[in-house]
């Protein structure tokens, strides 16, 4: 049997789990009717936002697939895009929608239910909040795989299959745009008003904010980072394929293949390194975590051994996947070791908050900038080994490897916002201090996994990035890129400049959306009379209202931005052009997204090693100033940092799909 059709097997392996998993966990009945109602209403908000989403998300897919279309009508049969291209398009679009709402549909019927588990032990809540997880990781790494594979036997042409990746990057970019909008928005408002104005707790009912706050958790950490990694492996996949073709013409299709095989090895590794997460002792949630991905990558490594040895009969490749899986777990250590708070790094942060919040503030940056020095290092040496063991599709390849049990890095991923919610469902449902002790304790882990989720999300697109402007030049034939002739080093510079804007246009829709917020719950509170004295329920809906409208109406600039930036640069100073400025865009983008995401869980976690009782503990000056903190932080590490990632790839990928027009 083709080694394609043993691939589709292991994709279909992984969706059959997810389905079989995810009902599992919905048959679960709910007893504590408070607990129901507040779930009840964060589902709802959720899926209204989603569902709104795609119909924006849909006239956009339609509108790019007619200007793809239009091509045809007014190019050269050379200088037009491909029929099939466009198909894939749609695809990959459709695709990646469903994907995201798969993962935030499980996250927002497990929530509740993992915080009646944790009542019972917390290895129960564990257990099926990882679970839930693990349906949305699985469903996502098998959409992905099935997709690729399927257009692969169809058509037999990678170039075909960039329109794929382009689909999938550009529903991704939108929903980690909007969903980052939409939490920030929220933690903001319920935040600075709740904790910093009123002195309430975190998830208390009283706040205006908190079922938005909830909500966002999912829009956000679940479809937003599901629809970032799906993407990435989609456009990593396609990448390698292409790059295969071109480097190994000797070996006929199979290095087209190879990136496919290793992927189908990777979903078993993972389904089985899933397994294994389980524990009934808090101080080991993390170590149970480690063991299942510890697991899922050694099984990994030894399929792909045997793999590499079947295709081409020598290890240079295998040693190329390795070196992508190794450094995308130094990264991920790498980032929790600067933003856990159980490490000098964070708690350097927290101490700094002692003299006020501007302090807090200059040392979480600082840390940011720091913490880009080993991200570059390990990255740089990543790609300077893969390309010794096999060239520029050895590089390709170490992407393939870092994405390789993607499936466990999801569900590790996802299990941080179920366990938040979940412990916030618990508080506001009085289930008492044992249940939200434990739940809290399945959060924080979650804190760390969400940390290290952002990092390898960091790392593997710039890998992707390398391997598709690697893909870009050998498909538009162009030679070298010069940077010293002016056009390129023009190029160079736009694509410099573009994650800059990208990110500020980010920050300051995440600042309106929020001033907008603090207002509403500020007059909540100012108005609506017995608020605070638990006697009067606040107008939850008005607030997610809010946060839904502003989402989406600040996530369309952006997104405009990154997909006619390299349109723009291509056609007026041409395909070599193009190339410089792909690469200025993935230094400083690779730079602007390890500062934003290391500075913003710094400051996070250092308000949350104050409130463990540190510095002061909760309510206190110290306390007050990490919260502006960790507000400053929010849109840094949940929207504008998160999405530069996706945008690496989005440009990379459209220069790829209009190559031909060049």
């Amino acid at each position: 049997m083709p080694y394609e059709y043993w691939v589709l097997a292991a994709a279909a392996a992984a969706l059959a789990y997810a389905a079989w998993k995810g009902s599992e966990i919905m048959a679960i009945k709910v007893s504590n009717e408070k607990a129901k109602e507040i779930a009840g209403a964060i589902r709802e908000g959720a899926m209204a936002f989603l569902n709104r989403q795609y119909r924006v998300l849909a006239i956009l897919v339609v509108a790019v697939a007619a200007l793809m279309w239009f091509t045809q009508s007014f190019g050269s049969a050379e200088k037009s895009i491909d029929s099939r291209t466009i198909v894939a398009f749609i695809a990959g679009s459709l695709l990646s929608a469903i994907a995201g709402n798969i993962g935030m549909r499980i996250a927002t019927i497990a929530n509740v239910r993992t915080a009646e588990a944790v009542q019972g032990s917390l290895s129960k809540g564990l257990t099926l909040a990882f679970a839930a997880g693990s349906v949305a990781g699985l469903a996502q790494v098998g959409l992905v795989v099935a997709g690729v594979t399927t257009l692969w036997l169809l058509w037999d042409d990678p170039e075909v299959l960039f329109g794929f990746g382009f689909g999938a990057s550009m529903v991704g970019l939108f929903a980690r745009v909007g969903g980052g909008i939409y939490t920030k928005a929220a933690d903001i408002g319920a935040d600075l008003v709740g904790k910093v104005e009123q002195g309430i707790p975190e998830d208390d009912p009283r706040n205006p904010a908190v079922i938005a706050d909830n909500v966002g958790d999912n829009v956000g950490d679940v479809a937003g980072m599901g629809a970032d990694l799906f993407e990435t492996y989609v456009d990593t996949l396609v990448a390698a394929m292409a790059l295969g073709l071109i480097t190994l013409p000797t070996y006929g299709t199979r290095g087209a293949i190879y990136p496919l095989a290793i992927a189908g090895v990777g979903i078993i590794a993972s389904l089985i390194g899933t397994l294994l997460v389980r524990t009934d002792d808090e101080k080991k949630i993390s170590m149970a975590m480690g063991r299942g991905v510890l697991v899922a990558a050694a099984l990994m490594a030894a399929a792909t051994w045997y793999i590499t040895d079947q295709f081409f009969g020598n290890t240079s490749l295998f040693w190329a996947v390795i070196t992508g899986l190794v450094a995308g777990m130094a990264v991920g250590l790498l980032t929790e070791y600067f933003t856990s708070n159980q490490k000098r790094p964070a708690q350097a942060v927290a101490r700094a908050a002692k003299t006020g919040a501007a302090t807090n503030i200059i040392a979480g940056l600082a840390l940011g900038m720091r913490s880009t020095a080993p991200m570059v290092l390990v990255i740089a040496a990543a790609i300077l080994l893969a390309f010794h063991l096999a060239g520029i599709f050895g590089v390709a390849m170490a992407g393939v490897g870092m994405l390789s049990i993607l499936g466990i890095v999801l569900a590790a991923d996802t299990y941080g916002p179920i366990a938040d919610n979940a412990a916030g469902i618990a508080e506001m449902a009085g289930m008492g201090a044992e249940t939200r002790q434990r739940a809290e304790a399945l959060d924080a882990v979650g804190n760390t996994t969400a940390a290290i989720g952002k990092g390898f999300a960091v790392g593997s697109a710039v890998l992707t990035a390398v391997a598709l402007l690697a893909s870009y030049i050998a498909i538009a034939g162009i030679d070298v890129v010069n940077i010293v002739e002016p056009k390129v080093m023009v190029g160079l510079f736009i694509g410099g400049m573009v994650p800059f804007v990208f990110a500020a246009f980010l920050m300051e829709s995440v600042g309106k959306a929020a001033i907008e917020m603090v207002e509403e719950v500020r007059r909540q509170f100012r108005e609506i009379t017995g608020l605070m004295a638990g006697t009067a329920k606040p107008d939850y809906a008005r607030c997610v209202d809010i946060a839904t409208t502003s989402a989406l109406k600040e996530m369309v600039v952006p997104g405009i931005i990154a997909i006619a930036s390299p349109v723009l640069v291509g056609k007026i100073l041409g395909a070599e052009a193009l190339g410089g400025f792909l690469g200025g865009a993935i230094v400083t983008g690779f730079l602007v997204a390890i500062m934003m995401a290391n500075a913003g869980g710094a400051w996070d976690n250092a308000k949350k090693y104050i409130e463990s009782g540190k510095l002061g503990g909760k309510g206190s000056d110290v306390h007050k100033a990490a919260v502006v903190g960790d507000t400053v932080g929010d849109p840094c590490k949940d929207t504008a940092g998160p999405s530069v990632n996706v945008l690496l790839k989005l440009v990379s990928i459209t220069a790829l799909v209009i190559a031909p027009l060049l």
